[in-house]
Order: structure tokens, then sequence, then C-alpha cells
């Protein structure tokens, strides 16, 4: 055995150890973020009566919140994955803090603009980073890592129907401060996630410089960024269909099925909680049956769900959210691994691109779809939207499992 297998292999033994108690805690951090995230659509309802706000101006809201961690999570991926910042994560999670005490007392729309975006930052820092330590905790299991990770986030976000009919409905638009004492409890957990990443840094660094030495930089190649081109578009049309739905499905079924504000929520949290199954099952499911495997039938299989969704029964549609919430979000974690394998060593760039892009195309997808239902109708829309998940087509061009391995070691 060579000198350098004999300093390396203690190396790979700690790197392939999975760290479930790390995996566990940022992963609760991840709920705790994103349940602060999810009172902002959470509080449309109240807004729109208690301000007047129009769709439009519910959908710069959200457009807000999203557009700050679409342009910020790349930029912050790209430049902790030259000089990670471990304590990043509290910080970004102090920024929200003050984000959600603003949202609580704000007297205006403009304030309330003011305030997402600070929540929108604390997001743009602590998700990338996030994603950092999840992989760095993952071992050899990394869906089954990302999942635990992003389960986290996809309950988080399941708890906004809840937030607005325990919470937000009897108290109101001041209801909101009561999340601070989340953030707080967040930014403590993730100091002790720091220090633990401080640590793991020094054993990541030995491995990334001898592989460097023996292998010399990695370029990214032509057929490598039109792979990651066609994620980026699936990721755009789930990212749309999910953000409608977030946003504006509670309205429609107001509208149509003349439910109060209450039982509609509990309609969209049906979808949004069985999103987060969907998260947690489709990494381990990625890491048994393959990843392209599972962004396929993620994605056709929830295409004729949603179409029919808008022409049936509120009894069937209850059903058909939970099926097609579960399907849809089976490859939200599984992209992201996709990503992070097909260009290695950019680990935060990967993450921040496409969980970014996922917040910045749902940021224009609000924006949009907002506009469009005020235009044309709120029906209208949601069945244009319903249509967006045929173009899950487009993962029959991504390269298979295998040919992903043989790209990245060439």
């Amino acid at each position: 055995m060579s000198q350098s297998a004999e300093v390396l292999n203690p190396v790979h033994r700690v790197q392939e150890k999975t760290t479930y108690k790390i995996l566990l805690i940022i992963g609760l951090t991840h709920l705790l973020n994103d349940s602060i995230q999810a009172v902002v659509p959470a509080m449309f309802p109240i807004l729109e009566k208690s301000m007047g706000l129009t769709f439009t101006q519910l959908g710069f809201i959200a457009f807000a919140l999203n557009i700050v961690s679409s342009i910020m999570q790349p930029i912050v991926g790209v430049i902790t994955d030259k000089h990670p910042m471990p304590f990043a994560l509290p910080i970004g999670l102090t920024s929200t803090l003050f984000g959600v005490l603003g949202l609580a007392f704000a007297p205006n729309f403009t304030l309330i603009i003011v305030s997402v975006l600070f929540i929108g930052l604390g997001s743009a820092i602590f998700h990338p980073e996030g994603s950092r330590v999840a992989y760095m905790a993952a071992g050899t299991r990394r869906g089954l890592a990302q999942s635990i990770y992003q389960v986290g986030g996809n309950s988080g976000q399941a708890l906004a129907p809840l937030i607005t009919a325990l919470i937000l409905v009897p108290l109101g638009q001041r209801g909101a401060a009561w999340f601070s004492i989340v953030a707080a409890i967040a930014v403590g957990l993730l100091v002790y996630i720091a220090f633990w990443y401080s640590n793991k840094l020094t054993i990541q660094n030995a491995v990334q410089k001898k592989q460097i030495e023996r292998n010399g930089e990695r370029k990214i190649s032509k057929h490598i960024w039109v792979t990651l081109f066609l994620i980026l578009l699936l990721i755009f049309a789930r990212s749309w269909y999910i953000s409608g739905m977030g946003n504006f499905y509670a309205f429609y079924i107001i509208q149509e099925y003349s439910f109060t504000i209450k039982q509609a929520q509990l309609f969209l949290f049906a979808f949004l909680l069985a999103g987060a199954f969907g998260t947690f099952f489709g990494g381990p499911l990625a890491d048994r049956f393959g990843k392209k495997n599972v962004i396929l039938v993620s994605m056709l299989g929830a295409a004729p769900l949603t179409a029919i969704l808008p022409f049936v029964t509120p009894a069937v549609a209850f059903i058909i959210l939970i099926a097609t919430g579960f399907i849809l979000m089976s490859s939200f974690s599984v992209t992201v691994v996709y990503a992070q394998e097909l260009v290695p060593g950019k680990i935060g760039t990967m993450a921040g691109l496409t969980v970014g892009l996922a917040f910045g195309m749902g940021a224009l997808g609000s924006v949009v779809l907002g506009y469009l239902s005020d235009l044309i109708g709120l029906s209208q829309t949601i069945f244009l939207m319903s249509l967006l998940p045929i173009i899950g087509i487009l993962t029959f061009f991504l390269p298979s499992d295998q040919k992903l391995s043989k790209m990245n070691s060439l």
C-alpha cells in the first residue's frame, strides 16, 4: 500500500460513514426555516382581506420572497465552494428572524415586501450550505441524506395551511410574530451544526487536495452543460406547478367548491404533506432504482393526475391532491443529487442552482400565474398550470445513472 493510500484510507472511512445525527438536525432546521417561509403564502388570504391586495400584488410578494433566493443561492454556493463559511448558517437564520418580525408588524404593502426580502436572504444563505452539510454527512447514502434534508423543508412548507387555520385566521397578521421564536431555535441548532461543519472541513479538504494532485482540476464538458440545462427545465415545470398550487389553489377551491378558508387550507395541507412524504421516499428509491428512473416516474406519473384535477368533485380532488403531491415531489431531492454528481466538487453551486432555481421559477410563476388569474380568471389559469408536468418527457434525454458515473470518471 502506498503512502498516499495510507493517508487517504482513514479519511475515506470517515467520509463513507453516514452521520444520522447531523442529518436529523439539519433536516429539523430546514423544517423550521421553511415553516417560517411558509408564513408568507399562508398569509395571502389574510392580507387580501385586510389590505385589499390584488392577485397580482400577492404574486409580487411571493416574487420578492423567492427571487432573492433564486439570485443569491447560486452566488452563495459558488462563494462557499471556494471559501466555506460554516457560521453563515446561523447568520442567515438571524436575517430570517428580523424578516418575520417585520412581516408581523408591517402596516403597508411596501414594508411587507421589505420584510420578505430579509426572509428570502436568510433562505438564500441557508439552502446551499444546508445541502452541503447533508452531502458531507451522507457517506454513501446521498439520496437518503438529501431526502432527510429536503423533507424537512417540504414538511415546513406543508405546515402553511395549518399555520393559516390555527394561527393566522384567529390572530391575523400579528400572529406571524410567534415565528420569531421558531427562528431563534433554528439559530441555536445551526450554531451546533457550524462547529461540526468546521471540524469536517479539515477532513474534506485533505481528500480534495489529494484528488486534485492525482487528477487535476475537472473541466465541465458541453455534454454536462446540456444535461444540466435539461435538469433545470424539469425543475422549471415542477416549480411552477407547486408554486401555483401553494399560492392560488386555495382561492380556486374556495371559488369552485364554496369552501371556507379553513377547509381550503386542509386540502392544500394534504397536497403539501403528501409532497413531504414523496420527498423523503424519493431519495432512497433513487439509491436503489436510479435517479433518472425516479425523476421520469415523478414527472410523467403526475401528468395525468394534474390534467384531470380541475374537472373532478371535491372528494376525488382530495385523493388526487395526495397522489399528485407524493409522486411529483419524489424527484425533489433526486434532482439535487443528480446535479451534484453531474458536477462533482461544486456541491454548493449545484445545490444553489437547483434549489435556488426552484425558488426562482416559483417566484416567476407566482407573478405570471397571479397576472393570468386577474386577466383570464382563476379556473382557466389552474387548467393551464395543470399541463406543466408534461414537460417531464424531457427526462428521456437525461444520461442514465451508469452513463453519469462514466462521465464523472473521465
